[in-house]
């Protein structure tokens, strides 16, 4: 939904960015801005900054940039209507009306909201008078506290056809719009309608904003057809987008960074008396993607938890496959799991709270659980065994979207294969079971004997292992050049960055759908990481920005030299997209592109300069193996993907590539 600028520029107005930051974080003034410790990680020393003149806050520990709108939407999981909606209320600024809806549809959707708050009510109160009298037997077995009955609202509903409805009618609702909201069940072949939840312990089902708008009810009666019963899907309840306690839960899951999911009502209500108020729990389905969505709103990996009996891992199969191909860079899941025969309810009832931290300090993330599941599938003896995991495991990871955790993914189950294949595979005599190619060296005989660390130090420190990476490996060394050749050497930009900010200050309307992705970017050159942070600051107060007025305001910061040297970096006219001419299809497709390919390459850069060290230092097979492969990856990237040597130029490419390995 977009909001009219003019409103998002009154709301910023009447609430300063302090005020709203200032209920999470101790903002103390400095100067003309505040500092505290950053609500997005633990520090001792403040990085975190607050400038209501601006209009923004900023972390310089982890990044972390922007408005009021955008703190709510980081520290609490709203989205951005919801952030408007909230701050608007705190503000005193009127909503528009959303022109768009049916006034009599949302009339209609009022008045379900407002059944289903009767429905509540009633509930509680049954649950409180004489009809109610199992009901608080069977709880007070459960071992529930009077605060948490209150807290959830627990009720019941009793064991009559007619008692709910008689009640609703009372209150002037009709017979159809309790059908619509679930709450009886009627039809052509129903001359009399009747009450859908009969003698059960009532848990309403609220939605983010803490309205009723379900129920789950657990029968008393044994030989009831179904333990559990949920509502019908209806114009307000749709079971597989929400979490039974999210609205609860999410507060506290923010302020720990964890969200627990578990598969029952009870478990969770258990879980919150135990003191783990972060707990949620499916709507009797198995978790769906846009409940994991949900939950990644709430933390970046949260802890799905299983019984550990077979129908558990069964349960926790289904949630890999769910949460598999929407894995996102810092966004996964772990999975803890029980005491076979113990439910979450079971083990903080009978062993306590510490219990249930031990399960979950225990959790595991979601590769390992894959890679379990998928090697106990079958014997994996024979190459051909291995060959079929292999194939299961691409085909698995080839259903990820996000391009660069299938890379990653895949170098890592690839890593697994090897050694799983090494491992499995016979050695005689106590070789090698691959004896060195004709040409290649053989780690047995180094230039440095084997085992005489001596020689092997002394190289260290002279650079020797560097000649001998060249001889073995033919690809030219990294090493440390003068300072002078340095400045010759080095261009005055990493020239991909470069072109990334030409394209923000060409086109800066991209921020305005793009702004977390810019203020996240992964910058390493110092005055790019300057230049981009004054242009979010720019953008945060002017909220929207063309070339001229960016460019204008830009002249009167101490980052205008920045933005000639990405004119003198970027000389050569073959990225048309980042010209101001280009059109905006073109522009939104390749900064989407180019952002992937630069956090692909950065990747890449880092592994290989740490695989080079790795090498350096031991000398192994493996470690030139893993070298090798960077390399290759990087050159395929290179051969593949035609933007890379439009960044680098047509010659420039190649010697920073050989420069880089």
């Amino acid at each position: 939904m977009r909001f009219n600028p003019h409103l998002l520029d009154e709301i910023r107005a009447r609430l300063p960015v302090s005020q709203v930051v200032g209920r999470k974080v101790a903002l103390k003034k400095a100067g003309r801005e505040y500092k505290g410790l950053s609500p997005f990680k633990v520090e001792k020393t403040p990085s975190f900054t607050v400038n209501d003149q601006k209009g923004f806050y900023h972390c310089f520990a982890t990044g972390e940039h922007g408005d009021i709108f955008t703190f709510l939407m980081k520290t609490e999981g709203l989205d951005f209507p919801e952030a408007v909606e909230r701050l608007a209320a705190e503000a005193g600024v009127p909503m528009p009306k959303r022109e768009e809806h049916n006034p009599e549809v949302e009339d209609r959707r009022e008045r379900l909201y407002r059944l289903l708050e009767a429905s509540a009510r009633f509930f509680e109160a049954s649950f409180k008078g004489s009809v109610g009298r199992e009901a608080r037997s069977y709880v007070e077995r459960r071992g529930l506290q009077h605060e948490t009955i209150t807290a959830f609202r627990i009720g019941y509903a009793p064991n009559s056809r007619t008692a709910l409805g008689e009640h609703l009618l009372s209150q002037g609702f009709t017979r159809s719009e309790m059908a619509l909201a679930g709450m009886q069940i009627a039809g052509d072949d129903i001359p009399d309608p009747y009450d859908r939840f009969r003698h059960r312990v009532m848990f309403p089902i609220t939605d983010l904003k803490g309205r009723v708008i379900a129920f789950g009810g657990r029968a008393l009666d044994k030989d009831a057809p179904a333990k559990y019963l949920n509502s019908p899907e209806t114009p307000l309840f749709h079971k597989g987008a929400l979490l039974f306690n999210a609205a609860r839960a999410r507060p506290v899951a923010h302020d720990k960074d964890r969200v627990i999911v578990v598969e029952g009502y009870m478990d969770v209500v258990a879980l919150f008396e135990g003191g783990f108020a972060e707990a949620v729990a499916p709507l009797g389905t198995a978790l769906t993607e846009d409940q994991a969505k949900l939950l990644w709103r709430m933390a970046a990996e949260p802890i799905l938890c299983f019984d550990g009996d077979a129908a558990g891992r069964k349960a926790a199969n289904r949630a890999i496959d769910t949460i598999l191909p929407h894995l996102k860079p810092g966004y996964s899941a772990n999975f803890a799991f029980l005491p076979d025969g113990l439910d979450p309810d079971d083990l903080v009832r009978q062993q306590g709270a510490d219990a249930m931290s031990v399960v979950f300090d225990k959790s595991r993330p979601l590769i390992d659980v894959l890679w379990d599941r998928e090697t106990s599938a079958g014997p994996l003896a024979t190459p051909e065994q291995r060959a079929a995991l292999e194939t299961r495991l691409n085909g698995l990871v080839a259903g990820i979207a996000d391009q660069t955790v299938r890379g990653h993914y895949l170098r890592e189950l690839r890593d697994r294969l090897y050694r799983l294949g090494r491992t499995a595979a016979p050695r005689t005599g106590g070789r090698p079971a691959t004896a060195p190619r004709s040409g290649q060296a053989s780690y047995a005989s180094p230039v440095a004997p084997a085992g005489d660390w001596r020689n092997r130090e002394r190289e260290r420190l002279d650079g020797r292992p560097a000649r001998r990476w060249q001889r073995q490996t033919g690809i030219a060394t990294p090493a440390t050049p003068s300072r002078e050749l340095t400045a010759a050497l080095t261009p005055p930009l990493p020239t991909r960055e470069a072109l990334i900010m030409k394209t923000l200050l060409n086109h800066p309307w991209l921020i305005d759908e793009h702004s977390e992705q810019v203020a996240d970017l992964a910058l390493t050159s110092q005055p790019l990481c300057a230049l981009r942070d004054e242009i979010l600051a720019i953008h945060a107060r002017s909220n929207s920005l063309d070339m001229a007025s960016l460019r204008s305001q830009l002249t009167k910061t101490g980052v205008v030299k920045v933005v000639d040297l990405v004119a003198r970096t970027i000389t050569h006219a073959s990225d048309r997209f980042a010209e101001p001419d280009a059109s905006a299809t073109d522009v939104e497709a390749a900064w989407g592109h180019l952002l992937s390919l630069h956090q692909h390459l950065l990747t890449l850069e880092r592994e290989l300069k740490a695989a080079v060290e790795q090498w350096v230092r031991d000398c192994t097979p493996e470690a030139e193996t893993r070298l090798l492969e960077i390399k290759r990856q990087i050159e395929l990237l290179m051969a593949v993907d035609p933007m890379v040597n439009e960044i680098e130029g047509p010659e420039n490419g190649q010697s920073n590539m050989k420069r880089a390995g």
